[in-house]
Parts: structure tokens; C-alpha cells; sequence
């Protein structure tokens, strides 16, 4: 018996609220340990991030407030 599992990686740019500094970069690594987030890329003007994640496991306001208990303030 297999199973075959589809997984929806979608991608969207958030904006961070707070001047980046050595706190944020280290909270934007620990955040991509959170289930269901991929990757999180620091967008080259250094103001937004770049996130995949699986849309099977949550919804693009669970990401944003998952994002924020980890330290990050981010807008939707």
C-alpha cells in the first residue's frame, strides 16, 4: 500500500513592522522550525520576508499570527 500526499506550497511577502536587527534575524530562524513554513527569506530591501508554506496546514492569517508568537511583527 502507498500513499501519495499533495502538499499547496504557496508563497507570500510580509511586511515587518520593526527596523531589522540581530533579535529579528535570529526570530525569522527559529520561525522557520514552525509546522507547515518551509522557508523564510529576508527580502533584498530588508523591510519585508518571503515566506513558503503549506497551505494544507494553514491559512495565510494562521501563518501571520503564527509568525507573531514568535516574535515577528509582521502585517497580513
Amino acid at each position: 500500500m502507498s500513499y501519495t500526499f499533495s502538499l499547496t506550497k504557496i508563497q507570500i511577502r510580509l511586511k515587518l513592522d520593526n527596523a531589522l536587527d540581530e533579535k529579528i534575524l535570529e526570530r525569522i530562524s527559529d520561525a522557520q522550525a514552525i509546522y507547515g513554513i518551509d522557508w523564510i527569506r529576508l527580502d533584498p530591501s530588508m523591510t519585508s520576508i518571503l515566506v513558503e508554506y503549506d497551505a494544507t496546514r494553514m491559512r495565510p492569517t494562521d501563518l501571520a499570527a503564527n509568525l507573531r508568537k514568535a516574535g515577528l511583527a509582521v502585517e497580513n
